[in-house]
């Protein structure tokens, strides 16, 4: 087993969705997989409609999204298309099912939640949030993924949810994961560039980011989506961390990147606002202090800890 340095804790076991501790063993999943974990007793499940999950409990007490299987007796036959996430420290299987309609009625109290607006407000443990991440993204991927891209035939659920097969061609489909660079860019003197898309709340600002295109390496995606949004050059990118982010199925990977030069010249289009700030103004940003109400993403987003790294630095 890996163990972690003391002097430098590993900065993406912090971000939200990041705290899932399953047993996942995809690669040793069979035809039987599946029913096997379903007909475990202790068997829970996530449940899904209409980007809603369902959970016992209320918002005063925390929610419990793991429902058990045992208690649904009326999602006995749409659980043939549930997928299984994989086994707790004790060897309970989790699983996850997307509904086509509104589940019936279920014993106790029920709550529906978003998962993003839950996560932001710390609804769940880290454990519990990072399976319905996993869950999310998963889910995601089934719903778009129905149809062969070779010859347009259904395609059918495998593995306990792990891939899917044609059910004409045989051509295999495993789940897929989007690469997003986001990146702290700095000029190596105390300054770094933060960004406002017109969707942010007032004040708001942060990371830049943007998707890795096909053969491109992560460290070119930072200098051309830097390049592109705020018309500035990048040299050295160092990676810092990582985040999944299940909307749809992304990971963030976080960077630093030194700028080789100064001047902004910002997108309009993906952008209202970008610039330069010092480090004294970050590190008031970060303390809610900003004498203008400027803001920053929370502890639970990637982007917090990029620019935190860059704000403890030494002046």
């Amino acid at each position: 087993m890996t163990e972690l340095r003391q002097d430098r804790p590993e900065i993406s076991a912090g971000t939200g969705f990041a705290g899932n501790r399953l047993l996942r063993d995809g690669e040793h999943r069979t035809e039987e997989t599946l029913a096997t974990a379903l007909a475990d007793p202790r068997a829970t499940v996530y449940l899904l409609h209409e980007r809603q999950w369902f959970a016992h409990g209320d918002r005063v007490e925390r929610l419990q999204p793991q429902l058990r299987v045992a208690d649904l007796p009326g999602l006995r036959d749409s659980l043939a298309d549930a997928v299984l996430l994989g086994h707790d420290t004790d060897g309970v299987p989790r699983l996850a099912l997307q509904l086509e309609a509104a589940p019936p009625s279920l014993d106790g109290a029920i709550e529906a939640f978003d998962l993003r607006a839950a996560a932001m407000q710390g609804l769940f443990d880290g454990n519990v949030e990072g399976q319905l991440a996993q869950a999310a993204h998963l889910l995601n991927w089934h719903a778009r993924s129905r149809f062969c891209g070779r010859c347009g035939a259904p395609t059918a659920s495998e593995a306990a949810g792990y891939r899917r097969r044609c059910t004409r061609c045989g051509e295999l489909y495993f789940p897929r994961t989007d690469p997003v660079a986001i990146m702290l860019v700095h000029d190596g003197a105390g300054h770094c560039i933060l960004g406002r898309q017109p969707r942010f709340a007032e004040n708001f600002w942060s990371c830049l980011a943007g998707f890795v295109e096909p053969g491109e390496t992560l460290e070119d995606a930072v200098r051309r989506e830097t390049l592109e949004e705020a018309g500035i050059t990048v040299g050295w990118v160092d990676y810092l961390a990582s985040q999944p982010w299940p909307f749809p199925g992304s990971l963030m990977l976080g960077c630093t990147a030194e700028a080789t030069s100064l001047d902004i010249a910002f997108d309009g289009t993906e952008l209202e606002a970008c610039r330069w700030f010092d480090r004294d103004e970050v590190r008031a940003m970060l303390a809610e202090a900003h004498p203008d109400g400027l803001m920053l993403p929370k502890p639970f987003a990637i982007a917090h800890h990029l620019v935190k790294a860059f704000a403890d630095e030494a002046s």
